[in-house]
């Protein structure tokens, strides 16, 4: 167990598509490596019902799987910082949306006081990104992102370059990978992979 004592927050950011399968990965986090996993959403997260499953549902879920109760509000994520609470962050899915007010230093959310809280304490930051826009306007928060200090990324990919040839989706399964190398101070390589399955 590569894991065991660590202390994770798991962000979830509204990419809902992807919520399932990263709630796997939770479980993996948990059972298979050791980890004491902290969950906190986003307010899409919190509050959206959409075709992949209600609020109610996936914070029930979310619950269960780790046995802490969802961080939803920004009062309930900024102890992270001064408590020193977690080793690492996770944000996966990370939406375009919350990769942009990452890059630029903006904390108008759970999941970015999280971020901003750990960064703090100069602990990682592992971004697993799934944008429609990731190649778009977002691209250059991308960059900035790949070039900061304590933040990490799940290897990513095209997901649908035919039909979206913007998109870019984490490999959810290198979450775990990720997040061990993060904890060393190394990227894992290679960040840029082929992805063969379509997302959203």
């Amino acid at each position: 167990m590569r894991l065991k004592d660590k202390k994770i927050g798991f962000a979830l950011t509204g990419s809902h598509c992807t919520i399932e399968k990263v709630i796997k990965e939770i479980e993996r986090l948990i059972h298979e490596e050791g980890a004491e996993v902290y969950p906190i959403i986003s307010h899409a997260v919190d509050s959206m019902d959409t075709r992949f499953g209600t609020a109610a549902h996936w914070k029930e879920a979310l619950e269960k799987t780790t046995q802490n109760k969802v961080i939803t509000t920004i009062v309930g994520a900024e102890p992270i910082g001064p408590k020193n609470l977690l080793d690492v962050l996770v944000i996966a899915p990370c939406t375009g949306n919350t990769m942009a007010k990452l890059a630029h230093g903006i904390t108008d959310s759970t999941v970015l006081m999280a971020a901003k809280a750990t960064l703090r304490n100069q602990n990682p930051v592992v971004v697993a990104i799934s944008t429609n826009d990731g190649l778009g306007f977002a691209a250059c928060n991308l960059g900035i992102l790949l070039n900061s200090k304590n933040i990490y990324f799940v290897p990513f990919g095209q997901d649908n370059p035919a039909g979206k040839s913007n998109s870019l989706v984490a490999h959810m399964s290198k979450i775990a990978d990720t997040v061990v190398g993060s904890l060393q101070g190394k990227q894992i390589q290679p960040v840029l992979v082929q992805y063969e399955e379509a997302c959203c």
